[in-house]
Order: structure tokens, then sequence, then C-alpha cells
């Protein structure tokens, strides 16, 4: 049986504010959101917790799939993210993510928004490499 590190992926929706942080899976196909960070040096207590094999980056892009500011940014997150700890980093088209979070959260009392929009991208991503 494989170590849990072999089967862990965590997942971060890159934001200014706040970056949203998911754990999942793989073996599973399931994702779980974490608390929500707002810098990048909380990053290494996650990696070092959660023993991850591989990362995944949310990429926004416009409607029709165009890069833009925000695009940019997210993929210098991921790059920073390869460096830094050394694992794969798979990007994953996050459009619609947020709106999805925001309909899967009506009616809660405390609304992780960017934790479930991460949650998503991992459900995406395993649903891509299935």
């Amino acid at each position: 049986m494989p170590d849990r590190a072999a089967r862990t992926i965590l997942a971060f929706d890159f934001g200014l504010k706040r970056i949203g942080v998911a754990v999942g899976e793989r073996e599973l196909g399931t994702a779980h959101p974490l608390r929500a960070i707002q810098r990048f040096d909380q990053i290494p207590a996650l990696i070092e917790e959660w023993t991850p094999a591989a990362l995944v980056v949310g990429r926004p892009t416009s409607a029709q799939g165009e890069s833009h500011d925000m695009t940019r940014r997210a993929e210098d997150f991921a790059r920073r993210l390869e460096r830094r700890f050394k694992l794969p980093v798979a990007r994953v088209d996050e459009r619609y993510t947020s709106v999805e979070a925001e309909s899967r959260l009506r009616g809660a009392k405390r609304k992780p928004v960017d934790s479930v929009a991460a949650q998503l991208l991992l459900e995406q991503y395993f649903h891509e490499a299935a």
C-alpha cells in the first residue's frame, strides 16, 4: 500500500487578499477545504503537515479563456511553489469556481469561498486525471 504522501494533493486558489487551500486524496478522488491563508510564508507548515505528492493551482482566465493580470500572478505563484518545494504543480482552469463555491455555500453562516474554490479545483483535477 502506498504511503499517504504518495496520495495526498494540496490545491491553492490564489488571490491577492487570501489563498484558498484544499487537501485531497488521489485514490479516493475526494477533496476537503482547509482554512484559507493570507501569506505565502504560511505554506511551508501546510507542506510539512500534509506531505503532498503534488500541488494544484487554479489558473484564472476570462470567460473566453483569455489570460489577464491575475493569470500572470497565479502563474508566478505556481512557479514560486515549484521552486520552493520541488513538487510538481498542476494548473487547473478555474473559470466559474468562485461562483460554484458561493452556490454551494448559500445559506452557510461562515463562507470559506476561497477554500471551497480550491476544493472544486482539486475535484476537477481528479476528474480530469481519471
